[in-house]
């Protein structure tokens, strides 16, 4: 089979590159070695599909050059996106923090996917995994499981290696080194912290406990979110916002009460409750398991009385600076992205084209672009599918 484009990859930026390629007139064929297109897709949000936020820019990005998302994001802005999914009807609301989700189900932002790739005349092959792909005087030559495809050009749309269970390999990266392209070191990324040793054993049966807001915090760099304490460790939104940034060995910070002034709060309980525990006191700001177990460990729970204003100052600065020792990740297994991966040094910002291979284009979450928890992935793969798709 011959066609114009080849895309590896059915998910959120290889069929957003797909469409922008069959709307310009390109023969666009798209395969995928998974049974269902979109599979991230489809359990993203809690099955709302998170899609967008409409405060993504590249500041929210990690990558080991934080100026190349700019000219793609630029470009294909969540406005534009949306105006995909009012086209299609979709309904939608903001969470929180510009964070857009689907009113019903992400079954309808796949199905929108696949009703625009129609229409654009492109073919979407599930069950269809690649096994040998090289470069011909034509473009390239791809061995598939449904035979072989000639393709002027190709796209690697193949995600990281995060959540396995759905199907993701390394196909994307064995593919960028087989041209000669260099991949920066991948890590699972928006992912639950563990602890072991005695830091889990202080903590692990709070399983279930959880805080509304905290600040998590490594180095200078802060998300204030909630946080949930695990079996294994600690999760919740600011610790899987802070896991991309934390690696073994960094000092991990909580601020259990980032909106409280501890010093005052627990100055003004003890001229008003003087009579009242420690342990009971703090049982009123956190929740009382957690509040009983930091007596236990950390301060000595006595009537509040009996504590000078200096005491009552330390506690406050130890709650605000709750050092906790993780050990490590919960690893591909739980990740929502994959940090790392083709370094974009090989890449053109503008069209994510190979500087080394003319007609190969890289994008999405292979590429070494990870954005924050809250929709800003997807803008990536759609600005990065578009940005491709433009050009290709």
């Amino acid at each position: 089979m011959k066609v114009d484009v080849l895309v590896i990859g059915a998910g959120a930026a290889g069929l957003m590159c797909a469409i922008a390629a069959g709307q310009r007139g390109r023969q666009v064929l798209v395969v995928d070695h998974a049974n269902k297109v979109g599979k991230k897709i489809l359990m993203s949000g809690g099955g709302r599909c998170n899609f967008t936020n409409t405060g993504a820019t590249p500041a929210n990005y990690l990558s080991g050059n934080p100026h190349f998302a700019k000219s793609a994001l630029a470009r294909y802005t969540p406005a534009d996106f949306i105006e995909l999914v009012e086209k299609h009807r979709i309904a939608y609301h903001e969470k929180e923090l510009g964070q857009l989700f689907c009113d019903e189900s992400s079954k309808l932002i796949v199905r929108m996917l696949l009703d625009e790739c129609s229409q654009a005349g492109v073919r979407v092959e599930t069950s269809c995994g690649v096994e040998r792909v090289r470069k011909t005087d034509e473009g390239f030559s791809v061995h598939t499981a449904r035979g072989e495809v000639h393709a002027e050009s190709l796209v690697v749309a193949t995600g990281g290696l995060s959540i396995p269970s759905m199907g993701a390999t390394g196909l994307g990266y064995e593919l960028a080194r087989q041209f000669g392209h260099n991949i920066l070191p991948t890590r699972a990324g928006l992912v639950p912290l563990t602890l072991s040793g005695k830091h889990q054993e202080r903590y692990q049966d709070l399983a279930g406990v959880a805080l509304p807001q905290v600040e998590a915090r490594v180095g200078k760099r802060g998300f204030r979110a909630g946080l949930l304490f695990t079996h294994r460790g600690i999760s919740g939104p600011s610790i899987l916002q802070i896991s991309s940034y934390w690696q073994p060995g960094d000092d991990l910070l909580i601020d259990l009460l980032p909106e409280l002034d501890m010093a005052d709060w627990l100055n003004a309980q003890r001229a008003a409750r003087p009579a009242m525990e420690l342990k009971n006191v703090l049982s009123d700001a956190l929740p009382k398991r957690l509040a009983q177990r930091l007596c236990e460990l950390w301060f000595e729970s006595r009537p509040m009385k009996q504590y000078r204003e200096a005491e009552l100052n330390q506690i406050a600065a130890q709650l605000h600076d709750w050092p906790i020792v993780a050990s490590g990740t919960e690893g591909y297994r739980t990740a929502e992205v994959t940090l790392g991966g083709v370094d974009t040094d090989g890449l053109s910002s503008s069209t994510m084209q190979s500087k080394l291979v003319p007609g190969l284009y890289f994008i999405g979450e292979v590429v070494d672009v990870t954005g924050w928890l809250g929709g800003y992935n997807f803008q990536w793969a759609w600005a990065s599918g578009q940005a491709a798709g433009q050009v290709v």
